[in-house]
């Protein structure tokens, strides 16, 4: 079967992701082959198994395999890219419709054997002290594109490869961190409390501005999530687990499949704005407001290639209309997202990110952490191309302002409002997520479950109900 060159559309931002097996089995093909001759790339793959709980698949940034493998490529669903710049005698394939490594096809190279192998780390000189490994990496620190040779064994090369806001394979000769540095201050020291929301986004807003203006908007946008990860991670005990485990192999979040935000009604085409500027396009948008009360616009930053799910309470008179351009009114009662919101902060504010998803072997990954005792609730998705599940909820303290404002507003009522105070709610989690066959999309009907389960009104202290793994 020949996968589809792009997803279909069933409405308009409505997305049916195919299955691509044919590309998924080309690609552990040449995985397979790699490692066979590699032996530093072999232990590797191994020890991300072992100590992460992580597939080397999910790790790949590119493939590189000679001039003969086109037809085999186009024939599972890869196309040529035109826009990534390329060393000469190179040119680079993606899959439009999979969550797949890119390849760059070699014209020098004549083996079946692929030439080599790109993993993709957050800091190549985090990776180099893990590893003991001495040298100097291609490109300048901090720079758009830097590389690094790990291992070159048996004809076949094991790089490791940085990127900031960059889509192609050409690193700069020189480069002045200092707008970066600024820009990369300018995020992480910005205030994350306002008198107002209302306030908080305007300011937010010209304060992402000037970090574009300093740098662009796509190095902006690799700048700014790496802070949001940071910020969710000090505020998450598994995640800060998960990202020790990884950061002892020198991998960093460079794992990382979405990261989600919560969003009142009044503030979600704010919060949409913030996204378009840091040059987000819109992809999916769920509708699943008759049957749980709440809807999503996913995006995906083209150049980065960082996903965002945005969340948001919906009515079911609202599943026609583009939520994302068209600013919601008020409700006289609040959905799951909405009370999260009202209990700790707009995402992209005070709160931070509800989640970080993370690619993983699904199954592995659980029990390693649960040897760590960090519990793992019930999955949510279980199917042969999507596995996923949330590690059981960090709680907050909630502040008593907001609780009171809520119960006064006749949000909330007395009792729920005094065992907020006293026992805190659900704030975040980390989510452990696996995908075969190149499945790039998100099942809606099961999102739908979770989002319901985990309703603070629904969770009691320390647990959430129903949804413990066993």
């Amino acid at each position: 079967m020949i996968a589809p060159a792009e997803p279909r559309r069933s409405q308009e931002n409505r997305f049916d992701w195919p299955l691509c097996q044919d590309a998924e089995n080309y690609v552990l093909s040449k995985i397979e082959a790699f490692l066979e001759r590699n032996g530093f790339a072999r232990s590797l793959a191994e020890r991300m198994s072992d100590e992460t709980g992580t597939l080397f698949l999910d790790w790949i940034d590119h493939i590189a395999v000679g001039k003969a493998q086109t037809h085999s490529l186009e024939a599972a669903g890869y196309r040529p890219e035109t826009s990534p710049e390329s060393p000469k005698g190179q040119s680079v394939y993606w899959h439009p419709a999979a969550m797949l490594p890119r390849i760059v096809v070699d014209e020098q190279h004549r083996e079946q054997m692929p030439a080599s192998i790109g993993i993709r780390v957050e800091s190549i000189s985090d990776f180099m002290t893990a590893h003991r490994l001495v040298g100097e990496p291609e490109g300048p620190p901090l720079s758009r594109f830097r590389r690094f040779t790990a291992a070159d064994e048996n004809r076949t090369r094991l790089e490791v490869v940085e990127r900031r806001g960059y889509r192609g394979y050409v690193s700069q000769k020189s480069f002045d961190p200092s707008a970066f540095l600024k820009a990369e201050e300018l995020w992480k020291t910005r205030p994350r409390y306002f008198r107002s929301d209302t306030e908080g986004f305007a300011q937010t807003q010209k304060i992402l501005e000037q970090v574009v203006t300093l740098v662009d908007r796509d190095l902006a946008c690799s700048i700014v999530f790496e802070q949001e990860r940071v910020y969710w991670q000090g505020r998450n005990r598994a995640g800060q687990i998960q990202k020790s485990r990884q950061d002892k192999l020198g991998l960093g979040w460079a794992n990382h499949d979405h990261h989600t935000f919560r969003s009142s009604r009044r503030h979600f085409v704010d919060l949409m704005r913030a996204l378009e500027t840091l040059g987000f396009e819109r992809r999916e948008r769920y509708y699943a407001g008759a049957q749980a009360g709440w809807g999503a616009q996913i995006l995906e930053q083209p150049v980065e290639g960082i996903v965002a799910f945005c969340d948001v309470d919906l009515q079911p008179e609202e599943t026609e209309i583009d939520f994302s351009r068209k600013q919601l009114p008020s409700s006289p009662k609040l959905g799951t997202i909405g009370l999260w919101v009202g209990l700790h902060g707009e995402s992209f504010l005070e709160a931070g990110m509800h989640h970080l998803e993370c690619r993983f072997d699904y199954s592995l990954l659980r029990e390693q952490l649960a040897e760590l005792n960090v519990a793992t609730m019930k999955p949510f998705s279980d199917f042969p191309f999507l596995k996923q599940a949330f590690t059981e909820g960090e709680r907050w303290p909630v502040r008593r302002e907001r609780a009171e404002r809520l119960r006064n507003e006749g949000l909330i009522d007395s009792q729920q409002c005094d065992q907020f105070l006293r026992e805190g709610a659900i704030g975040s989690h980390l989510e452990n997520l696996q995908r075969k066959a190149g499945f790039k999309g998100f099942n809606q009907k099961s999102v739908s479950v979770i989002i319901e389960a985990t309703d603070p009104r629904k969770q009691a202290a320390g647990t959430e109900r129903g949804i413990h793994a066993a």
